[in-house]
């Protein structure tokens, strides 16, 4: 990408070209597609739990079935975890009480403290593409081509050879992000921005001294809110170790263990995708501001996953309207189309979508994007000598 700082539209001029009735959110339409999320994972379990003494997941030769059956599952259950996000948003419903309580439920059925992550993900969308204060899939900075993730890449080459290097390179990569990511981020901040030091979402203060102290993830009355979260999360995950206690590991993990990391590994798809690129620079903090990251996100084509866009819908669209997502973050997932075509009419050669399919594209991104390099006012991805095998 190569637009200048003067090709950038003012803040407020994003939001306004934006159809008015966009922002306003419905309850009822919000709870009819929570019903339909809730009655979609309630289904796929109960057929779940119908199976086990048929088909008992404690037999590794059912392992398979059981891992098809995570897929599924998860992928279904990705829906209400878009809509728990929306709640942190404020773009579910005007009644503080039915948003909070609904996300909070929802977040800690993922194990994920609800007041902590909606902080941090308002983090992440003052600060996209942000070298020091990016909250999520920050890059890192090369310093030289035989010195971290290139060196290491580098090291798969040089074993492997070229072709077969990359390849386990990206398969790497893949593992790290999708399998691992998400727990390493909730427990460590992995991938967060470096001037915030190391942060854990259910521990309010910072691990490590950060270098902006007055940048803290969790600062003031968000520490009381980080233990509130806490309690939520402490009692699904009893329920979870309680459950493995009394019917035993293999069955908590075929019903709720393997379809939450599933749902995991679509979160940080997600995530992923819609902020990474070869091509799409991050800037440091003297260089960036709220429009540059709004206008480097992604959209994906996501409808066209499977023939019917099937996951798309399960999952309330939000791979394929998030540009405007980022425009401003509190119009609803059912009015994110209308808001997307007005942003494709008002900023044709800003609005970033990617017609590669997804799986092509994760498979570019894992293999291009291992660290950056500055180049003028912008950090770009480094990958000299192996453009071709991207």
């Amino acid at each position: 990408l190569k637009w200048s700082n003067d090709d950038f539209p003012e803040a407020r001029e994003l939001r306004a070209v934006i159809p008015a009735d966009c922002f306003e959110s419905d309850t009822a339409t919000s709870l009819g597609y929570l019903s339909v999320s809730v009655v979609g994972t309630a289904l796929c379990t109960a057929i779940g739990a119908a199976l086990l003494n048929v088909i008992p997941p404690e037999n590794l030769l059912f392992a398979p079935f059981w891992m098809a059956y995570s897929a599924v599952t998860g992928t279904v259950a990705m829906g209400l975890w878009v809509l728990a996000h929306e709640c942190g948003h404020g773009a579910f419903s005007k009644n503080k009480t039915i948003q909070d309580t609904v996300g909070y439920v929802l977040h800690s059925l993922f194990l994920v403290p609800y007041y902590s992550w909606q902080r941090s993900h308002a983090v992440h969308h003052q600060y996209t593409n942000h070298m020091e204060l990016g909250e999520t899939h920050v890059p890192e900075p090369a310093e030289a081509d035989d010195a971290g993730s290139l060196g290491l890449r580098k090291s798969f080459l040089n074993l492997l050879g070229t072709t077969l290097g990359i390849q386990a390179w990206g398969v790497f990569q893949s593992f790290l992000h999708l399998i691992l990511g998400w727990p390493a981020y909730l427990l460590i901040g992995a991938t967060g921005g470096t001037d915030r030091g190391m942060t854990n979402h259910y521990w309010p203060n910072p691990l490590t001294t950060p270098k902006q102290p007055k940048k803290e993830l969790f600062p003031g009355n968000w520490k009381e809110k980080v233990f509130k979260s806490d309690v939520g999360v402490a009692a699904v995950a009893a329920a979870a170790i309680a459950w493995a206690a009394c019917n035993g590991v293999p069955q908590m993990m075929a019903l709720y263990g393997g379809p939450l990391i599933v749902v995991n590994a679509w979160l940080v798809l997600y995530t992923w995708l819609q902020h990474t690129d070869v091509d799409v620079p991050h800037y440091s903090q003297e260089n960036h501001n709220f429009v540059k990251g709004a206008l480097h996100t992604i959209d994906r084509p996501y409808d066209k996953l499977d023939p019917w866009g099937f996951i798309d819908f399960l999952h309330h669209k939000i791979g394929t309207t998030h540009v405007a997502h980022h425009f401003d973050s509190t119009i609803p997932h059912y009015k994110a189309q209308k808001a997307t075509d007005a942003i494709k009419e008002n900023f044709p050669d800003m609005y970033l979508y990617d017609p590669t399919p997804i799986p092509e594209a994760l498979w570019r991104v894992s293999k291009g994007c291992s660290a950056v390099e500055k180049r003028g006012d912008k950090w770009v991805w480094n990958n000299a000598g192996v453009e071709d095998l991207l």
